[in-house]
């Protein structure tokens, strides 16, 4: 495949979206807001159905924004596994219309944004990638959506990886897919999620990464290394202290998220992640789930992540390829210009034009389908 430079690193121009870079100050008041940096995480993200606050009018959709897009040349089958724990993993497998189920096919696996469900951002890369002709797998990561793990909405990035090994041992088995060309596509705190995972499962022949948050980082430092230690140490003595609670049989509390109203100063980020997660653009509750629940993890699960550091050995994925898709002004372009500098060759950086972190979500006439579909037809070659 092509490699690029930080110099060179491709960019792909569509449509006029607007600039999303929040000044530094903004950045500072969305950290503290959200609760000591956690708020960074890309589970800044809030899903449910339709509670939208009455005394705010809902933004105006972005254009080409299409979460919830349906294809007419793809079949799509809801599928459950079991991973290597024995939790049933729930997934849509999506089809090309025109498969040749003689035949063994290239597959791919779509991972949601951190927070999310698979109905959110997952769901349409996997439909527009089997438009192109693979097998693909979006996924619900345990503790979230219909997928297995109690509490609900807890954190274990070990087992958010382990779900992706877990989708390969199931599309292996498919008398469809060749076992020996599987990738994996994740998205926003899924990127972390499958470079973990691929660190240790050599069956991941590539992985592309779109709008990625290292969960690690963005929980150890926040944005732009905005928290303190001190901040740091009060978010781990947070949640021991509830551990405790909740062993004495108290409540669950959870945290982060996206509020169902955002507040008279609330800064850019906090309007990115609301107008998708908290409007019909892209909110959605899975059945049995609290809208208010819906994307907050539990406290005392989330500094689980604090000793999550997946670019740590990214460079023993190579000689298989990796590809980092950010926007140019996405809050996020932190993490995969990180990983990229670590990582070994092939790789490549590809920045989005005018487009913002949440905008590679859901707006089809911004993600660069064209470069994925290149990038896998390349290292999933038969």
């Amino acid at each position: 495949m092509t490699t690029t430079s930080m110099k060179t690193a491709t960019r792909t121009g569509l449509g006029n979206a607007g600039n999303l870079n929040e000044p530094a100050t903004g950045r500072r008041a969305f950290v503290k807001a959200a609760g000591i940096g956690m708020a960074t995480l890309g589970a800044l993200s809030v899903r449910g159905n339709p509670v939208f606050a009455a005394a705010q009018a809902a933004p105006a959709v972005p254009g080409g924004a299409d979460n919830f897009y349906q294809s007419s040349k793809v079949t799509v089958q809801p599928v459950r596994f079991q991973n290597q724990y024995q939790m049933t993993v729930a997934g849509n497998l999506f089809l090309p219309a025109q498969l040749d189920r003689s035949g063994r096919n290239a597959a791919i696996i779509v991972g949601h944004p951190m927070g999310a469900v698979k109905e959110q951002s997952a769901n349409l890369y996997a439909a527009k990638m089997a438009e192109q002709g693979f097998v693909t797998l979006s996924l619900d990561l345990s503790f979230w959506g219909e997928s297995e793990g109690r509490p609900r909405n807890a954190v274990s990035p070990d087992i958010y990886a382990e779900d992706f090994s877990a989708a390969v041992d199931f599309l292996g088995v498919q008398a469809f897919v060749d076992s020996g060309r599987i990738a994996a596509i994740g998205i926003c705190g899924s990127g972390s999620f499958v470079i973990s995972a691929a660190k240790v499962d050599p069956r991941i022949k590539a992985v592309a990464t779109v709008s990625m948050y290292d969960m690690g980082s963005a929980s150890r430092h926040g944005l732009r290394r905005s928290q303190t230690l001190a901040q740091r140490q009060a978010c781990i003595a947070a949640a021991a202290r509830q551990r405790q609670v909740e062993f004495a049989g108290g409540a669950t509390v959870y945290t982060s998220g996206t509020l169902p109203e955002l507040s008279a100063n609330a800064g850019a980020i906090e309007r990115e992640f609301h107008d998708f997660y908290r409007t019909p653009r892209g909110a959605y509750t899975p059945a049995g789930q609290l809208p208010e629940r819906a994307t907050r993890p539990t406290l005392s699960s989330n500094v689980k992540f604090m000793n999550f550091y997946p670019f740590m050995d990214i460079e023993t994925i190579s000689p298989r390829p990796l590809l980092f898709i950010t926007g140019d002004q996405a809050h996020s372009k932190e993490f995969s210009e990180d990983a990229y500098r670590r990582a070994a060759e092939p790789k490549e950086l590809h920045y989005v034009a005018g487009a913002g972190h949440v905008d590679l979500y859901d707006r089809v006439t911004l993600i660069p389908w064209d470069k994925l579909t290149s990038f896998f037809q390349r290292s999933l070659a038969a």
